[in-house]
């Protein structure tokens, strides 16, 4: 058995799902590897010492790459100095500082651990600023915001019903409505006139592109219906522009929440908004033990100075178009019905309407058995030089060839 067989076991006997991340657990053994033991620049290795030139990059965090040499020696440098205290340690409000100078709608700022719970703050305050509970959501919020019937409760996986465990009359105040279905989002006001807190969207990155009409128009109906909006940019956030998409499209929203990109991999989010919103926020109760721990502080101080001075979201552009446009070219010359969809630092992995059942897996697992290791959503990272871009190429080309 290989080690890798041998750590699907064990992970689960151990782990509901197979691990605490659902989207992590491998589902394509055994050309997916099972666990990643390391990681350097753009690249891992599993357990069985093979390479993968990787684009899943945790998932969407690791934006400058693994090991980056100035992010590591923030937390060697601050974990000598203690990791987190009964009082605040400076580090969280230069943090919160940086943020509001580098996110367009924000002049204050919070510090929570995952982007989902950080959904869930907005959620509150809006509930609180507003005395109205219901709200809408567009895309996949995190677990903890996957409450409504027809709702994403996972990144790919819509709920028919009530999520299982959430009470049918928490659930009937969430209402999911579709990326760019503003006749939906007026519905939902129409039915439920003067009641709606908040809407909560977060891009379809296939399509985020249509974002240039539908951000100002939720913006315009949120104000009209006085609701807050509420911008998702767990991943767009640090990655399609520094600001996320409000600076892309230019459109700001009373409270937004980044997460992935903040910190290079350490665990840390933020929600943030003008200095109105985020105290009338203080209404209600929003804490957390380990929001301003040092070692995730300390490596976000860096990142966001390595964004800001090295143009690490023009890079990510670059090299975006070199990686999925070239894979795009291979896809038509080899006949596979498939396409990199949507903006280049995190496009999606598209089967055409017409493939046969079946496609993604299909080269998903070719990818995997070739060295390069894919999600439905791809990300570059800053490491991903020219010399990897074209290595990947070359071996997509060759995995597409067998397909």
């Amino acid at each position: 058995m290989s080690l890798n067989a041998s750590w699907a076991q064990r992970f689960q006997d151990a782990i509901p799902f197979g691990s605490s991340t659902c989207s992590k657990t491998a589902k394509y053994a055994p050309d997916e590897p099972a666990v990643i033991v390391r990681g350097q620049g753009c690249r891992v290795w599993d357990a069985d010492g093979r390479e993968f030139i990787d684009f899943r990059n945790s998932l969407g965090p690791v934006t400058l790459g693994y090991r980056f040499p100035a992010v590591d020696e923030a937390i060697r440098r601050q974990l000598e100095s203690g990791v987190i205290f009964g009082h605040p340690h400076p580090l969280e409000c230069e943090v919160a500082e940086l943020i509001c100078q580098v996110i367009p709608c924000a002049q204050q700022a919070r510090f929570l651990k995952t982007g989902g719970e950080a959904v869930a703050a907005c959620i509150r305050i809006a509930r609180a600023i507003t005395g109205r509970d219901h709200v809408i959501q567009i895309g996949y919020n995190g677990w903890l915001n996957s409450l409504a019937a027809g709702g994403r409760v996972l990144p790919g996986q819509v709920a028919a019903a009530a999520p299982p465990g959430v009470p049918q009359c928490l659930s009937n105040l969430h209402h999911a409505c579709a990326w760019n279905d503003l006749p939906a989002v007026e519905k939902v006001f129409a039915e439920h006139p003067g009641q709606v807190a908040a809407l909560v969207v977060a891009a379809a990155y296939a399509d985020m592109a249509q974002g240039a009409t539908f951000y100002p128009a939720l913006r315009e109906i949120t104000r009209k219906n006085g609701a807050l909006l509420v911008f998702d940019e767990i991943v767009t956030g640090f990655r399609i522009a520094i600001g996320g998409v409000q600076e892309h499209f230019k459109v700001e929203p009373d409270l937004v929440v980044f997460a992935k990109g903040i910190a290079n991999g350490m665990p840390l989010s933020v929600y943030c908004g003008s200095r109105e919103t985020m105290t009338a926020g203080q209404k209600t109760v929003v804490s957390s033990t380990y929001g301003g721990e040092t070692l995730s502080l300390a490596a976000a101080k860096t990142a966001i100075d390595v964004y800001r001075r090295q143009d690490v979201v023009g890079h990510l552009w670059r090299q975006g178009e070199k990686m999925w446009g070239g894979l795009n070219d291979i896809f038509r010359r080899r006949g596979v019905p498939a396409e990199m969809k949507g903006f280049w630092p995190c496009p999606q992995l598209c089967p055409a309407a017409d493939a046969p059942a079946g496609l993604y897996e299909r080269v998903v697992r070719a990818a995997y058995r070739h060295g390069v290791s894919l999600y439905n959503v791809c990300y570059v990272n800053f490491s991903h030089t020219d010399a990897d871009i074209a290595e990947a190429l070359g071996r997509m080309d060759q995995a597409m060839s067998n397909l």
